[in-house]
C-alpha cells in the first residue's frame, strides 16, 4: 500500500479486517508505506487555523487505527511493477538515504495529491501553503502576528502591509480558509484599542470566472455574495503574476504590498507516480477502469495493481466537461473510492467481479465561519447559514476514522460554544530554540 492518506488508510482500515475474516491471522501481510506516522484529515485543516479545533485532534496516527498492518514510515522512491518491487527510503529528509527494497504480490496506489504550484516570482519565498496541520498552524499565527505588528508600528504603509491578506485559488481550500480566518481576525480585532475589522482587507484571486467550482452555480453565487457583503474583496478572471519584495502583482493591472499570500490554488497527483513503469494520463494520475483496477496500454486491467483517491484518475459518468469525466480530487471521492477497492480485492481473490464504482450525488460543504456554511444535501439539495453549518459539521464528524478523533473534535467544538475564542499567536513553536540560542553571547 503506497500512501496512508484519507483513501490509503481508508483501504488498508477495510482490507485489515475482510482479509482477516476470509483467510484468518496470518495468511495475509498488509504493508502501508507513508512518510508521515499519521492520516490527516484535510477537510477541517480550516477550522484548525481558525483555532476551532486543537490541531492534534485531526490527525489520526496509522499504527492506532491499523495494528493488523506493517506500518513504514518512509518515502516511496521508485516502483517497479514489472517484477513487483518498490524502493523504499526510511533516512531524514535532508539526511543519509536508508533505502530498503520490499517485494509485493499486490499494489495499491494511494498517494495523494501535493500543493500545485506555478513558477510566479516572489511565490516561493513568500507564499504559504495550505495542505498540513504546520501550514494550518503556521498560518493562523502569522495572521494573528501581522495583528500585532498592525497595532505597535508607527509606519503607515507597513500596518496596511500587515493588514492586507490575498489568497490565491477559490476551491473549497481556498474559500474555507479564507472565510474562517477572516472570521476569527474580524473577532480578534476587538482584543485591540487601534484595529477595527474594517482595517482588514481580504483579497481572493481566482483564475476562472466563478468560486467553488465543485459545486452548483447557485451556491457558488451564494457564497460569493456573502463573502463581498464581508468586505472580501473577491476578483474573478485574474491572476497572480508577482509576489516580489511582498508587493502583489495581478493580471487586472492591481498592485498593492500585503505580507500574507496563500496559495490554494489546486493539487497535483503525487511526484513519486513519475518514479514508476505504470501507465500515466496528461495530468499525471493513473489512469483506471471503473472497478478501480489500473487500466493497462490495451485497455484492459494491469493485472495485481490498483488505485484509489487524488492520484487515481477514476471515470464519474456525472461529471462536468471541465473534469473530463473523471472524480474530482476530493475526500468524497477517496473515502469511497477505498471501500470498494478493499472490496474489489478481497471479491477478486475470492474468484468473484468486481464492481464498478457508482459515484454517489455528491455531498460537498463548506465552513464560511461560526454558524456560517454552504452544503449540498444528498438528496441534491442546497442549505446555507446555520442549518447548513450543522450539516457540515455532523457529516465531518462521521467521516473522520477514528472514535477517538470524533470525540477529541466534538468537545472542541462544545468548548467553543461555551467559552470565548483563543486568539493568541504561538509563533514562537515554530523557531523553539531561539530564546535559548539569544542567550549565548555573539561574537
Amino acid at each position: 500500500m503506497v500512501g496512508g492518506g484519507c483513501a490509503g488508510m481508508a483501504v488498508a482500515l477495510r482490507l485489515q479486517q475482510t482479509l482477516r475474516d476470509r483467510l484468518g491471522d496470518g495468511r495475509a501481510e498488509i504493508t502501508v508505506v507513508e512518510p508521515q506516522p499519521y492520516l490527516t484529515y484535510q477537510p477541517l485543516l480550516a477550522e484548525v487555523a481558525a483555532g476551532s479545533i486543537d490541531p492534534r485532534h485531526v490527525v489520526v496516527p496509522l499504527r492506532r487505527v491499523l495494528p493488523h498492518c506493517r506500518v513504514l514510515t518512509a518515502r516511496v522512491t521508485r516502483i517497479d511493477h514489472a517484477v513487483r518491487q518498490v524502493w523504499v527510503d526510511a533516512g531524514a529528509r535532508g539526511g543519509p538515504a536508508d533505502v530498503s527494497l520490499l517485494g509485493y504480490d499486490l499494489l495499491v496506489i494511494a498517494p495523494g495529491s501535493v500543493s500545485r504550484t506555478v513558477p510566479v516570482p516572489g511565490l516561493a519565498e513568500h507564499g504559504l501553503g495550505f495542505s498540513t496541520v504546520g501550514e494550518a498552524v503556521s498560518l493562523r499565527n502569522h495572521v494573528l502576528e501581522q495583528l500585532d505588528l498592525a497595532s505597535t508600528t508607527r509606519d503607515p504603509e507597513l500596518r496596511q502591509a500587515a493588514l492586507s491578506f490575498v489568497f490565491v485559488g477559490a476551491g473549497y481550500a481556498g474559500v474555507g480558509a479564507l472565510a474562517e480566518l477572516e472570521d476569527m481576525a474580524r473577532y480578534a480585532t476587538k482584543g485591540y484599542y487601534n484595529l477595527t475589522a474594517e482595517d482588514l482587507r481580504w483579497v481572493l484571486v481566482e483564475a476562472t470566472d466563478r468560486i467553488l467550482p465543485e459545486e452548483s452555480p447557485e451556491l457558488a453565487a451564494h457564497t460569493l455574495a456573502e463573502l463581498r457583503d464581508r468586505s472580501v474583496d473577491v476578483r474573478l478572471r485574474t491572476r497572480l503574476e508577482s509576489a516580489v519584495g511582498q508587493v502583489i502583482a495581478l493580471s487586472d493591472g492591481s498592485r498593492f504590498a500585503a505580507r500574507t499570500l496563500v496559495w490554494t490554488a489546486g493539487v497535483r497527483p503525487a511526484p513519486v507516480l513519475r518514479s514508476t513503469d505504470l501507465p500515466l494520463d496528461q495530468n499525471g494520475r493513473v489512469p483506471c477502469l471503473p472497478t478501480l483496477q489500473v487500466r493497462g496500454p490495451d485497455g484492459e486491467p494491469l493485472p495485481g495493481v490498483w488505485a484509489a483517491g487524488d492520484c487515481a484518475a477514476v471515470p464519474d459518468p456525472g461529471a462536468p466537461d471541465t473534469s473530463g469525466g473523471l472524480c474530482a480530487p476530493n475526500a468524497q471521492h477517496a473515502l469511497a473510492q477505498a471501500r470498494l477497492l478493499a472490496d474489489n480485492l478481497t471479491a477478486v481473490l475470492a474468484g468473484h467481479p468486481p464492481e464498478p464504482y457508482r459515484p454517489e450525488q455528491p455531498e460537498c460543504s463548506t465552513s464560511l465561519g461560526r454558524r456560517r456554511a454552504v452544503a449540498h444535501t444528498k438528496r441534491g439539495g442546497q442549505l446555507t447559514g446555520r442549518r447548513a453549518w450543522w450539516l457540515h459539521r455532523a457529516r465531518h464528524l462521521r467521516r473522520l476514522p477514528s472514535t477517538d478523533r470524533r470525540i477529541r473534535v466534538l468537545t472542541d467544538w462544545l468548548l467553543g460554544v461555551l467559552f470565548h475564542r483563543e486568539v493568541v499567536s504561538l509563533g514562537a513553536v515554530e523557531h523553539p530554540r531561539s530564546e535559548f540560542e539569544a542567550g549565548f553571547p555573539r561574537e
